[in-house]
């Protein structure tokens, strides 16, 4: 048998991290087996689903490298063959016509009801025939058991019991023909030929709803395994409250997408060595759902940082270039066009900037200074440095450093030492008060070379505008 599975987000905002971990533990369990990843956009929900989200997604995972070997696929461009297993299951007496509006049902909700009371289960052809003179469009129910269980046999969770009592009618296709989530997966599923449904945590409460589907058009279930929900540092669902949440902006910041697929198989997902860097092929050769946690995994920001850190100092510094290049132009720090003699400058910034980076867009935390015209000073450093008395040594730094012909690392470093010599000055008090003047704050790649990356001209009339 070809193990088939799919991710099948909805395109209503940004590809979230819960998502993408579920899109990844889908692609390494096909990946692993050599059988086929699926990717299908569930965009029935008309009034939330954007195209600006759907190119979020396939953009995302473009980026990520999980490419998909089917798809995507798009429910709304498939509502007649919902239709049609709607019609049947009406036809062999398995679901009915529902003509409650959804202010009515809103009202009985309002007045206590937990579930639909099945009103319409047993209408007389003479109620419908009133009803669709009234102008009602009906919705479509499965009639569901109201005794008995709904038993789950998960591959991550074990067996699971669901007491069909506390199950209502649910809707399988709106007024409007649209099917609802829990419909229109299964069909999807089906016609796709899907294996295993490997998801979030969050969809448990669906699934012995779902069952009733399969079992009522006699199609056979698939395997079906919950992931561990992920949270955030204080233990709580991850959310915007935590900080960056969705793929893109991590891709915005500058992270590495083999630092993040790696972190994201961690949440979750281990081996018994507890070894924590992999490569792709590594992945692939380990994953298994016998090693996925039913414990929920908590989102840490700091070893995801780490972690892109390390790939970081193992990738090729031209390539590191080329990333801040990329992310300087987005911020508009750098022109379009680079010339040579610019890109040769840029790769020294980064060098000397090192391995502080753990992030691309970390460059604007230790280098803006060198791609502004002007600084912005900050407050606790310019008000604990740049006071009146180390003026004239700042005057003489500049007077001298004006005059270097050859304006190199070397006789830089020769003449701020031999003025705080002159002056009596200790480096943490005099050489701060120069970083703090060119870079605006206390932390700055090495000080003699970062002025020579400066340059005289913009050195000079930092120093000159902070005296």
């Amino acid at each position: 048998m070809e193990v088939r599975v799919r991710f099948a987000p909805s395109p209503t905002g940004h590809l979230h991290i819960g998502g993408i971990r579920t899109a990844l533990f889908n692609w390494l369990f096909a990946r692993h087996h050599k059988g086929k990843f699926i990717l299908r956009i569930e965009d029935t929900d008309r009034k939330r689903s954007t195209k600006e989200s759907i190119a979020d997604i396939l953009e995302s995972m473009k980026w990520l490298g999980l490419e998909w070997d089917e798809g995507p696929y798009l429910q709304m461009d498939r509502l007649k063959i919902y239709k049609k297993y709607g019609d049947k299951l009406l036809e062999e007496g398995k679901a009915y016509l529902c003509y409650c509006t959804p202010e009515e049902l809103e009202e009985r909700r309002r007045k206590g009801a937990y579930k639909y009371d099945g009103r319409c289960r047993n209408l007389t052809e003479k109620e419908k025939e009133e009803y669709i003179a009234q102008g009602k469009k009906p919705a479509l129910r499965l009639k569901s058991p109201s005794t008995g269980k709904t038993i789950l046999k998960d591959l991550i969770r074990g067996k699971i019991e669901f007491e069909n009592k506390l199950l209502d009618d649910f809707v399988l296709l709106k007024s409007d023909d649209v099917p609802t989530y829990n419909f229109a997966c299964i069909i999807d599923d089906v016609l796709m030929k899907v294996t295993h449904v490997i998801r979030g945590e969050d969809h448990l409460s669906n699934t012995p709803r779902q069952i009733l589907v399969y079992e009522a058009l006699g199609f056979d279930l698939p395997e079906f395994a919950h992931l561990p929900m992920i949270l955030g540092s204080d233990h709580t669902p991850l959310s915007k409250r935590h900080g960056a949440v969705a793929v893109c902006q991590y891709r915005e910041m500058g992270y590495l997408p083999r630092a993040l697929i790696n972190y994201l198989a961690l949440l979750g997902w281990g081996t018994h060595e507890s070894k924590q860097l992999f490569t792709q092929e590594e992945l692939i050769e380990r994953f298994s759902l016998e090693h996925v946690s039913k414990n929920p995994a908590v989102f840490d920001p700091k070893k995801l940082e780490w972690m892109n850190g390390h790939y970081l100092k193992e990738t090729d510094p031209e390539e590191i270039t080329n990333l801040v290049i990329d992310y300087l132009k987005k911020k508009q720090l750098l022109p379009e066009e680079i010339s040579p003699e610019k890109r040769r400058w840029i790769e020294r910034i980064v060098r000397v900037v090192g391995e502080r980076l753990k992030y691309i867009g970390q460059i604007i935390n230790y280098a803006e200074f060198f791609f502004i015209k002007e600084v912005t000073f900050d407050k606790k450093a310019k008000d604990k440095f740049l006071r009146k008395e180390i003026k004239p040594f700042l005057k003489e730094v500049k007077g001298r450093l004006s005059e270097l012909e050859q304006f190199k690392e070397k006789g830089i470093e020769k003449i701020i030492r031999e003025e705080l010599e002159a002056f009596k000055l200790k480096p943490k008090i005099g050489a701060q008060a120069i970083r703090v003047a060119l870079t605006g704050q206390i932390i700055s790649p090495p000080l003699f070379e970062t002025i020579e990356l400066l340059g005289k001209e913009r050195t000079i009339e930092r120093l000159k505008k902070v005296l």
